[in-house]
């Protein structure tokens, strides 16, 4: 069997026994029939690290996303990472990620640590091996097609469990709880990409300014987050990064998103809101944007 095929199966089984701390390297190895010695020598190879570093690595990411992603306590978190004490926890930790579990839990930063295999804790609960084919956004735009149809199709199935009446109700247009005005939602999508432009930054962002926000405000932050959020988009697309991801330390707890994800996101939410804002402009008597459409957009800029 290649060593290719033999560091796949080492993967597959590590992430088998991740919480069994009694397997050890032999038991690995014996596993993918092979002895400790090739087993050391085969991940060595392919990989670019020992086994147990590739663990020890593996489980210290998988602490962080904990302490990002739970209240369990810091010990209770080392217990799970296989480590006998605290304070062996916190050094190990501390090497790792350069500041200890208590900082880094106020204050988090990057998920993935640096090692040469590219094998990673992908939250929840799995280990994401390097992509074999890059996502494009070619294939960003395909998956959130085939993602439409998927869901339309849901939606369909349920809505054959509904009577008439039910099905013929009227429906008052709404993206959220909050009242819906020309000034909320443009303030919300102006909002949106300033949120997730504060996300990526790891620094604050302040809601306060969506309260009743005037258009000159509008102006200046648009001028400011729209650039700048496509700026992300340009380079994680341009780069192949789409699937790569960083820690929104805005949300309660803080959580791991990818570029792709966040783009999907932001597309899908912000289609809403621009429709409901161009027929509010229509109503209005502000009739030149139409729906909003981006196919004449998406043919001006291709030809």
């Amino acid at each position: 069997m290649p060593a290719a095929d033999h560091f796949l199966g080492f993967v597959d089984v590590l992430a088998s026994v991740l919480d069994d701390h009694h397997a050890t390297a032999a038991d690995l190895a014996a596993r993918l029939h092979l002895s400790r010695f090739h087993l050391d020598r085969i991940v060595s190879s392919a990989g670019g690290e020992p086994p147990a570093a590739l663990r020890r690595r593996v489980l210290l990411e998988r602490a962080a996303y904990r302490l990002l992603s739970t209240e369990l306590t810091i010990l209770d978190i080392a217990v799970e990472a296989g480590y006998g004490s605290h304070e062996a926890f916190t050094r190990a930790f501390t090497r790792a990620y350069g500041v200890g579990p208590g900082r880094y839990r106020a204050r988090p930063t990057r998920l993935r640590l640096d090692g040469p295999s590219n094998v990673h804790f992908h939250p929840p609960g799995s280990l994401r091996l390097p992509a074999q084919k890059k996502v494009t956004s070619m294939d960003l735009l395909t998956k959130m097609v085939e993602h439409h149809v998927w869901l339309v199709g849901e939606m369909v199935e349920r809505a054959a469990r509904l009577d008439d009446e039910r099905l013929d109700a009227v429906i008052e247009l709404s993206v959220d709880e909050d009242r819906q005005t020309i000034r909320s939602l443009l303030s919300r999508l102006v909002g949106q990409m300033g949120m997730w432009n504060a996300a990526i930054a790891n620094r604050p962002y302040d809601w306060s300014v969506e309260e009743h926000e005037s258009v000159d405000s509008l102006r200046r932050r648009l001028a400011e987050e729209g650039p700048t959020f496509l700026a992300h988009v340009v380079e994680a697309t341009d780069h192949g990064r789409l699937d790569d991801t960083f820690v929104d330390a805005l949300c309660e707890p803080a959580e791991v998103f990818s570029y792709g994800g966040m783009i999907a996101h932001v597309l899908t939410f912000a289609a809403h809101r621009r429709t409901l804002v161009a027929l509010a402009l229509d109503a209005a008597g502000i009739s030149d944007l139409g729906w909003g459409d981006p196919m004449r957009w998406v043919a001006q800029s291709a030809s």
